[in-house]
């Protein structure tokens, strides 16, 4: 079993309350942009009016994590979040933010959490960040 599967079933076990995010961590449910499989990548999810927002950080590493092609390719999927107390899947659009929002975005996610801050001081990328959005089915 490897990290993000341990972190899924810890997450899924305890009703989202062991894990190292605590209420923050969501999985996305993103589908591969060449397989069409579903992955589950645990991330740190910022809530917000419109839903939640993620970083495609990859802790400043120099190239994009998976998933962020795959949010590019399908930007309709689902996310397991907890909410009221529960974790529920909640189907949502991702949207990259982009331009003046995104420097909005990041500084408001860099206040709340500092080392995602830190990771634009590892990269020379622009760290991508997505509004998830629900939507109904």
């Amino acid at each position: 079993m490897g990290w993000n599967d341990d972190v899924v079933e810890t997450f899924r076990r305890s009703n989202g309350t062991e894990n190292y995010w605590g209420p923050k961590l969501i999985v996305l449910h993103s589908i591969g942009a060449k397989t069409g499989d579903v992955h589950l990548n645990p991330v740190v999810g910022f809530r917000d009016e419109l839903g939640w927002r993620v970083v495609a950080s990859k802790g400043g590493a120099p190239e994009h994590p998976a998933w962020y092609y795959n949010l590019r390719a399908n930007p309709s999927f689902e996310i397991e979040a907890l909410v009221d107390g529960e974790v529920v899947t909640v189907p949502v659009t991702a949207t990259e933010i982009v331009g003046d929002a995104w420097q909005e975005a990041y500084g408001a996610i860099a206040s709340e959490e500092p080392q995602f801050g830190g990771y634009l001081q590892k990269t020379d990328r622009r760290i991508p960040v997505f509004q998830l959005t629900p939507r109904q089915e």
